[in-house]
């Protein structure tokens, strides 16, 4: 009964944890200057292939698939597999502390891009892209901190009974 609970309670905490993340992530996103500017730039380059898809008389209904499909791609990977890893973890090793759940997560989260690019050196680190990196650290450590506060405070196996409450009852 208590593995069907867990489950229920990873469940829970990751439903609450992803949108979470990904508030923090638009809300910041929205204050950085570098991201928006980053934003804006695919935007336009999504907008001006659209374009001139539709211009030579292709399908740009398919370019628009794509790219859609590149952002929810994108988003499960940035916003979705962190948290969800991060419990995991947290569940199968059964710690109880938010440091793992808010730290764990956020690192994971901050090194994912650094991790998908093809070089994977983090030579050359500018202020810019520290700045989204901190972002992104932070967007994960609130995902992982509502996590925890759901269901990573309870996570692992059942505490045993304490000696007081065996000698109250008797």
């Amino acid at each position: 009964m208590r593995s069907i609970a867990r489950l229920f309670m990873l469940v829970l905490g990751i439903a609450f944890a992803v949108p979470a993340g990904a508030v923090v992530l638009v809300l910041g996103a929205l204050a950085e200057p570098a991201a928006r500017e980053l934003l804006l730039s695919g935007g336009l380059a999504f907008l001006d292939a659209l374009f001139t898809e539709a211009s030579q008389g292709g399908a740009p209904e398919l370019l628009a698939g794509s790219v859609a499909y590149g952002v929810w791609a994108l988003t499960m990977t940035i916003v979705v597999a962190p948290p969800a890893f991060t419990a995991l973890i947290g569940e199968v090793v059964g710690t109880r502390s938010f440091i793992w759940y808010g730290g764990a997560c956020g690192l994971t989260t901050a090194l994912l891009p650094w991790l998908m690019r093809s070089r994977g050196t983090l030579a050359g680190l500018a202020g810019a892209e520290g700045r989204l990196t901190a972002l992104l650290f932070l967007s994960g450590a609130v995902a992982g901190l509502v996590y925890w506060l759901i269901a990573g405070r309870s996570a692992g196996p059942a505490p045993p009974p304490s000696p007081e409450g065996e000698r109250g009852r008797g």
